[in-house]
């Protein structure tokens, strides 16, 4: 509670009133009634009514005193907060062709394949970690792609579904679903964010739209070609980063079933990652290209382009205070009627009391 000034001087009118009950308890100023005596009067006794005598005076006492501290205007402070932000969307276009179960990359010294490396840091990405912030306030998709283009996961912002779409994907287990189709998986990335427009996501605005490539080899499947889908993506203003996974030394160990024993063997293939047409995505569609030969660079990749591409979160504080001398409010889980009303029925006790059971005379 606080008061409003400079009304609040005036509870220095408060120092008066011990001056009036005491003037009221002295007596003076009222008329008296002479008697002779009043033995007889002592005789008798007094009465409950005599001991409450005081009661009246003090009811209109703290009628006075509370006016005058409506007069200096109570008020109950409630602070509130608006946090608007500016999210962006972001589309996660993931390869899950069949040379992403090379294991090159290292878990706690252990080979990992890229895909699950992939999958674990883009989900510290998204949900943050003590070196990511997260992206709460985002709109995010899932697109994955071999041979063929899937939406996985709408943009969205529940992140749960996201990161178990995320979580689910797999390298498809058909030999005709292992090929790597990069245009067309931009492509339908484009088709998914082409309706956004900046100032249409519910609870905030949308600032940008951004689409984050990754793929560890060459466009060899598809309809559509990676640069006529990066200008597509420009187009619709949306910005491009293109990221390069895997191994620089040529080839990598991809583990296969051995038809002969049906045990697990890792053997050597081929890899290539067409750096050139990646960087002329990026550079074509505004954004980066990225290279990832590790699960330590794979993680700066991701830290670097959520650096770039960050939510603005605006915070706006205001106070409504409500006048607790004609507004009920809530102290301490208390419910206060107006302080006025408190008045009013104080006032009202009095007059009554004053003219019937502690009705003097004169």
């Amino acid at each position: 509670m606080s008061l409003h000034q400079p009304s609040a001087w005036f509870l220095l009118v408060l120092a008066a009133l011990p001056v009036l009950w005491w003037r009221r308890r002295g007596g003076r100023g009222r008329s008296a009634v002479s008697f002779s005596s009043i033995g007889p009067l002592v005789a008798a006794g007094g009465s409950w009514a005599t001991g409450l005598r005081w009661l009246v005076p003090a009811l209109r006492t703290a009628a006075i005193a509370l006016l005058i501290l409506c007069v200096a205007r109570p008020q109950k402070a409630n602070e509130q907060t608006r946090v608007l932000t500016e999210g962006i969307a972001i589309q996660l276009v993931i390869d899950r062709s069949g040379s992403m179960l090379a294991e090159d990359f290292e878990r706690h010294g252990r080979p990992v394949s890229r895909l699950e490396t992939v999958k674990t840091v883009v989900r510290d990405f998204v949900a943050g970690n003590d070196r990511l912030h997260g992206r709460p306030d985002d709109l995010i998709g899932l697109i994955t792609f071999a041979t063929y283009a899937d939406s996985l996961a709408p943009l969205t912002l529940d992140h749960g579904f996201l990161l178990d779409a995320v979580a689910a994907t797999e390298v498809s287990a058909s030999n005709e679903d292992r090929a790597t189709a990069i245009g067309d998986a931009i492509a339908l990335g484009v088709e998914r964010m082409a309706g956004l427009e900046p100032g249409r996501l519910a609870e905030g605005r949308i600032k940008s739209k951004v689409m984050i490539l990754l793929t560890d080899g060459e466009n060899n499947a598809g309809d559509i070609d990676p640069i006529t889908a990066a200008k597509m993506a420009a187009a619709f203003d949306i910005k491009v980063y293109t990221i390069g996974a895997g191994t620089d030394a040529g080839f990598a160990l991809v583990p296969t079933v051995d038809p002969f024993t049906g045990r697990i063997i890792r053997r050597r293939i081929p890899v290539s990652i067409d750096e050139d047409m990646l960087r002329e995505i990026a550079a074509i569609a505004g954004g980066r290209y990225f290279r990832a030969t590790d699960r330590e660079s794979l993680q700066r990749v991701y830290e670097q382009i959520d650096e770039l591409e960050r939510t603005r979160i605006e915070q706006r504080r205001y106070t409504d205070y409500k006048e607790m001398a004609v507004e009920s409010v809530s102290l301490a889980g208390v419910r206060i009627p107006p302080l006025l009303s408190v008045v009013v029925v104080l006032l009202a006790l009095e007059l009554i009391l004053a003219n019937t059971r502690f009705r003097t005379i004169p």
